[in-house]
């Protein structure tokens, strides 16, 4: 009898040990972070998507853009979220994230994407560059994901989130300028979630608002999750222009927020919350609008489009002006001639009264 109940007892030991062990393995990006051992470069060491092909963010230059004319404009259906539906505002250790209902989805792609989050990124009070796409090179002061999955396909984000085109992020890129009332309705709330695992409701707001103006404009590409486990099944929709925040917006941004929980005795604040540019591996970016691509398809610059105008508008003036010289030249020389037909005949005349 001492035996079995010592054999139950190695049993359930070993069920208990192996219980621990599961539970202490990264879970949906649960043990990763932006600084220290765990940060962006080992990555890839527990999730070996993130040292894969077609990462993101990327940086948005002239050299990889082309011009898609099938890319439409997207509709934004179900966005106006009345008032009296609350959303749910979570501080995840990552981000502050906005839980968003099944409802909202994109019309416009090949298949229908519905919404299931949206978060933000984000720099630091002395260095308040903090978005995850760039374009030309330059960083803007943070960036917002909406993020859908395709629910024609899979039953939620979570079966979707490893599978080719399961899920499809709206990127708006943010800088500082006036001040922005729609992102306030999220901002205004970020003293309530300061610390890691807390949440709170907030009244529903149209969505819609958060976006740029003219939202027709976007760049279109394939990539990944900037986050572990780094997935490449993102189809990224990068707004062309930006929106604004005031400075004091960003400020609260980058300052309320922490990483730890609310009686974590190390506590560190919630900063630089932003994957740096990943290799494009010769990828294309497809724009929906011509601006750059008729530059980029003629493989010139807009400074040498200029220098060439100017140096055709310069060498139209050279030789108008040198027109009207030489035709004042000529209209000189011929009156001159015409004067000396005149003078002539006038001094035979005299020659001929004084003989």
């Amino acid at each position: 009898m001492p035996h079995r109940r010592l054999q139950a007892a190695a049993v359930l030991l070993l069920l208990i040990l192996k219980e621990q062990s599961s539970s202490s393995a990264p879970l949906n990006g649960s043990e990763w972070t932006y600084f220290g051992p765990d940060r962006e470069k080992s990555w890839s060491k527990n999730y070996p998507s993130c040292g894969g092909l077609l990462q993101s963010p990327i940086d948005l230059h002239s050299d990889i853009l082309q011009y898609d004319a099938s890319l439409v404009p997207l509709e934004f259906q179900g966005y106006n979220v009345p008032a009296n539906e609350q959303f749910i505002l979570t501080n995840n250790g990552h981000s502050v994230k906005l839980k968003l209902p099944p409802g909202m989805h994109i019309q416009g792609f090949r298949f229908r994407y519905s919404a299931t989050q949206l978060h933000l990124h984000w720099g630091n009070q002395n260095e308040p560059h903090g978005s995850e796409h760039t374009v030309g090179g330059k960083h803007f002061a943070a960036e917002l994901h909406i993020v859908h999955y395709n629910s024609d396909l899979y039953p939620n984000a979570s079966t979707a989130s490893n599978k080719s085109e399961g899920l499809a992020v709206l990127a708006v890129l943010i800088e500082t300028g006036s001040f922005n009332p729609s992102y306030d309705k999220i901002f205004s709330h970020l003293q309530d979630v300061k610390y890691k695992g807390q949440e709170v409701f907030i009244p529903g707001f149209s969505i819609e608002e958060l976006l740029p103006e003219r939202p027709a404009e976007y760049y279109h590409y394939k990539g990944s999750l900037t986050t572990p486990p780094c997935h490449p099944s993102v189809l990224w929709t990068v707004f062309r222009n930006p929106v604004q925040i005031s400075q004091e917006q960003l400020l609260a941004l980058e300052t309320a927020l922490y990483c730890t929980h609310k009686d974590d005795p190390s506590p560190r604040k919630m900063v630089n919350n932003f994957r740096r540019v990943q290799k494009f591996d010769e990828r294309l970016v497809y724009i929906s609008f011509r601006q750059v691509q008729d530059l980029t398809h003629a493989g010139l610059s807009l400074g040498i489009i200029l220098s060439v105008a100017l140096a055709g508008i310069l060498g139209v003036c050279i030789v108008v002006a040198a027109s009207i010289w030489l035709f004042r030249r000529k209209k000189s020389k011929k009156g001159d001639s015409n004067k000396g037909v005149i003078y002539k005949p006038a001094i035979k005349k005299e020659t001929e009264a004084h003989a």
